[in-house]
C-alpha cells in the first residue's frame, strides 16, 4: 500500500536527507535524576547519541535501562522536579532549558510521539475525526491523513470513538497525529507491545514508508531485538541509564561489540529455538537507579567481567567503523568468547514421567459457544441463543493430564474468552466443559500489579489461598515462604506489597500464588508480552518447571508464535471464535497448514528475514461471514470458502493429530 502523503512532503524527504550536516537531535553527557523519598534516582548516567536526518534509530534494553526516559527528554516532557544536566538539542531548539512556549512551538512543529497505549493518549470521550483535526488543522486534512495511514473506511472511523476501534487502527490514528505538523523526527516508544504480531507487522511497514515518503527521522523504543530489526537503520543499546553500544543494524544483531547485547540476543526466542531446553536467561537483573555505579553497570551480570570491569564506567569507544561499545575488553575478545553462546540454548529439560495418556484429560469442551449481549452500554453478561457478539462459535478441544495447549491468534479471536469460560469466569452459550476432578483452574493474568492487592503483602496475597486447609499460621507461613523459593524469589519478598516489586517479580508472586494450592490445570493468559525478553525466558522456564514438578496441564493464551511453540505441547489457531487448526507445536509452527497459520508466522519479526503483513482486518464478531470465517482475507479462497464452514473435530482422525478447517488445504 503506498502513502500518498503529499509531494510537499515528499519533496521535504529529499531535502532533509540531503541535509546531513546537523542531526534531527543531538544529546550531549544527558543525565536524568529524580528525588525520591530522600534518594536520587538515576534514570540516564551520561547518554551522547545524535539522530541523523532520515533514519531510524531502534533503543533497545530492558525495562529500567531509561529508554523512555530519554524519549521524554526529547520531546520535553520531562516532570518539573527533574534534575536533567547536559544538552538536548531538538531541530535546533534546546529542549532542556528551553521554556513552555518554545516547546510547545516545537512539540507542535518539529515532533511528533506515538505511545505503547493509544487508549491512554486518545480522548475517550472524542470523535477521531475531532481529535485528528485538532492536530491537522481542518477535517478535510484529517481524513486525508486517516487515509494516509491506512485506515479502511476513514469517513466512517472519523465518526466513531476510540474503544470502537481494534488497537491497530487505534495506533494508526495516533500515527496520523503524529505526522499532521510534519514533523522532523517521532518519538515511538514501545508501539506494538500490545498489538498481535499481524499488525505489529503492519504498524512497524507504516513508520517506515512514513520515513520514506515525508523524510521524518524516528527512535523506535522497543524492548525486541526482532522489531528493532525490521525497519531501523541502526541500533542503540542502553543499560542502567548508559549507552552500552551503537552500531548499524546488521552489524550489531550478527555481530555485537558487547557483552549485554550478546545476552540480550542469546535470550530472545526464535522459531528455531531448542523445545527440549531450558531458555537462556540473563541472569540477575538491571542495578537499582538508586544505587552508585563504581564501574561498568553490567559486571555482575557479566560471563567475562575482570577486575578492571568494576573500577571506572567505561567510556563509549569506536570499535569498527560507525560502531561504538562501552566495554573495556578488545572486541575480538568479546566475539571470540561470547560468539558461539548466542543462539538460546540451555540445559535439558528434566524428562517428564509417563504413563499420562492413561489417565482422563484434565480438560474437554464440546461445541462451546459464547455469546453476549450488546447494548448502548457496551457487552453484558446475559447471553441469549441468537444475536449479539458471537465470541466462541462452536470450539471444542481436549487438553490431555500434564499437557500443554497453547492458544493463539489474533485479538478479538476468542482466545481469552475461552480460557474465561474453562475457568468458570463465564458460562458458555451453548456447549459443555468438563474439568477432571471438577477441580477449579487457577489464572495468571498478563498485567499481575492489576491482579495482585496492592494493599495486601505477598505471605497475605499468597497465605489466602491456604486458608481452607486447615494449617496453623505458622504452617501456613513457611508453606509461603517454600513456594517463593520454589518461583525463585527470596523469602524477604514476603513481606512487601505488589507495587514494591519488579514486573519480573510480581509474575512470580502471581505463579506462586496460583500454584501453592497446586491445580489441576494451569491457565495462562499472556504472562510475558509485557516483559523484556530475558524476564520473559525466565518466568516460561518457570512455567516448564511448574508443569513438570506438580504434574499440571496449562492452556497458555499468546500472540508470540515463538512463545507458544516452546511452551505448548500443541498449539490451537483461533480467529473469529473458532479453531482453524490444531496440531503438535513443532509441525504447526515448521509446516502451517491453514492459511492464517501461514500469515501469522510470515508476521512474525524476525533477525534474519522482513516480516510480511497480513492485509485487511478481521471482521467484526457482531456479524461473522458466512462459510469459512477467514476467506475475505485468505489469498487462497475461491467460491466455495464463503458457503461452507468446516470444523476441527474434538476426536481426530486416527494417527493424525494435525486438523485444520480448510477446504482447499483439504483437497490438496
Amino acid at each position: 500500500m503506498s502513502i500518498a502523503v503529499s509531494e510537499v512532503d515528499s519533496n521535504a524527504a529529499a531535502h532533509r536527507r540531503s541535509a546531513t550536516v546537523d542531526p534531527v537531535a543531538a544529546i550531549g553527557d544527558l543525565r536524568v535524576r529524580f528525588r525520591r523519598n530522600g534518594h536520587d534516582v538515576h534514570a540516564l548516567r551520561g547518554v551522547t547519541l545524535s539522530i541523523v536526518p532520515g533514519e531510524i534509530l531502534g533503543l533497545v534494553g530492558e525495562s529500567g535501562s531509561g529508554k523512555s526516559v530519554l524519549g521524554f527528554t526529547l520531546l520535553g516532557l520531562l516532570p518539573k522536579h527533574a534534575i536533567v544536566e547536559g544538552s538536548v538539542r531538538v531541530a535546533g531548539s534546546d529542549m532542556v532549558r528551553g521554556d513552555a512556549k518554545t516547546l510547545r512551538k516545537v512539540r507542535a512543529l518539529d515532533l511528533g510521539a506515538v505511545f505503547q497505549d493509544p487508549m491512554t493518549s486518545l480522548n475517550p470521550t472524542m470523535r477521531i475525526g475531532r481529535q485528528v483535526a485538532e492536530a491537522a488543522g481542518s477535517d478535510a486534512e484529517a481524513l486525508r491523513l486517516l487515509t494516509a495511514v491506512g485506515i479502511p473506511d476513514p469517513e466512517r472511523r472519523m465518526r466513531a470513538y476510540p474503544h470502537e476501534l481494534s488497537g491497530g487502527l487505534r495506533q494508526r490514528v495516533m500515527i496520523a497525529i503524529a505526522i499532521a505538523g510534519k514533523p522532523e523526527l517521532i518519538i515511538a516508544d514501545e508501539p506494538t507491545t500490545a498489538l498481535d504480531v499481524t499488525v505489529q507487522a503492519q504498524v512497524l511497514r507504516l513508520l517506515q514508508r512514513l520515513r520514506d515518503e515525508i523524510g521524518c527521522s524516528i527512535v523506535l523504543v522497543t524492548h525486541d531485538l526482532g522489531v528493532a530489526a525490521q525497519i531501523s537503520d541502526r541500533i542503540a543499546v542502553l543499560y542502567a541509564g548508559r549507552i552500552a553500544e551503537i552500531g548499524p543494524t546488521a552489524a550489531v544483531l550478527h555481530n555485537p561489540a558487547h557483552p549485554y547485547t550478546h545476552g540480550l540476543l542469546r535470550s530472545r526466542l526464535t522459531l528455531d529455538t531448542a523445545r527440549d531446553r531450558r531458555l537462556a536467561a540473563l541472569t540477575g537483573s538491571v542495578p537499582s537507579p538508586v544505587t552508585p555505579l563504581a564501574g561498568c553497570a553490567f559486571v555482575p551480570r557479566c560471563a567475562l567481567a575482570r577486575e578492571e570491569c568494576g573500577k571506572t564506567p567505561p567510556d563509549p569507544i569506536a570499535v569498527a567503523p560507525g560502531r561504538v561499545s562501552a566495554c573495556v575488553l578488545p572486541f575480538s575478545e568479546i566475539t571470540e568468547e561470547l560468539g558461539s553462546r548466542s543462539t538460546n540454548t540451555g540445559e535439558l529439560f528434566t524428562e517428564r514421567g509417563g504413563g499420562r495418556d492413561e489417565q482422563p484429560p484434565s480438560v474437554v469442551l464440546r461445541d462451546v459457544t459464547k455469546t453476549f449481549r450488546v447494548s448502548r452500554r457496551g457487552l453484558t453478561r446475559s447471553t441469549p441463543k441468537t444475536g449479539g457478539l458471537q465470541a466462541l462459535r462452536g470450539v471444542s478441544l481436549r487438553v490431555g493430564h500434564g499437557e500443554s495447549v497453547a492458544l493463539v491468534g489474533e485479538s478479538g479471536s476468542g482466545k481469552s474468552t475461552l480460557l474465561r469460560v474453562i475457568a468458570g469466569l463465564e458460562k458458555p452459550t451453548t456447549g459443555a466443559v468438563h474439568l477432571e476432578g471438577g477441580q477449579r483452574p487457577q489464572m495468571v493474568f498478563q498485567d499481575a500489579g492489576a491482579s495482585l492487592t496492592p494493599w495486601m503483602s505477598v505471605d497475605e496475597l499468597i497465605g489466602e489461598r491456604l486458608r481452607s486447609s486447615g494449617i496453623s499460621r505458622t504452617a501456613r507461613r513457611d508453606k509461603v515462604i517454600e513456594v517463593l523459593e520454589r518461583v525463585g524469589l527470596s523469602p524477604e519478598v514476603a513481606k512487601s506489597r505488589a507495587g514494591q516489586l519488579s514486573g519480573g517479580q510480581r509474575q512470580r508472586v502471581s505463579l506462586a500464588r496460583a500454584t501453592v494450592v497446586p491445580p489441576a490445570v494451569l491457565l495462562c493468559d499472556e504472562p510475558t508480552s509485557a516483559l523484556d525478553v530475558s524476564l520473559a525466558a525466565s518466568v516460561l522456564n518457570l512455567i516448564g518447571d511448574l508443569r513438570r514438578s506438580l504434574d499440571m496441564s496449562a492452556v497458555f493464551v499468546t500472540h508470540d508464535l515463538s512463545v507458544a511453540r516452546v511452551i505448548g505441547d500443541r498449539i490451537a489457531v483461533m480467529y473469529l471464535g473458532r479453531i482453524v487448526e490444531i496440531g503438535p507445536a513443532e509441525q504447526v509452527i515448521a509446516d502451517p497448514v491453514h492459511p492464517y497459520t501461514q500469515a501469522l508466522v510470515d508476521a512474525i519479526p524476525e533477525l534474519n528475514r522482513e516480516s510480511r503483513p497480513l492485509a485487511g482486518e478481521p471482521a467484526s464478531p457482531l456479524s461473522p461471514p458466512t462459510g469459512c470465517v477467514f476467506h475475505p482475507r485468505c489469498p487462497l479462497a475461491v467460491d466455495a470458502c464463503s458457503d461452507t464452514e468446516l470444523d476441527v473435530r474434538l476426536e481426530g482422525a486416527p494417527g493424525d493429530p494435525h486438523q485444520v478447517a480448510c477446504i482447499e488445504r483439504k483437497a490438496s
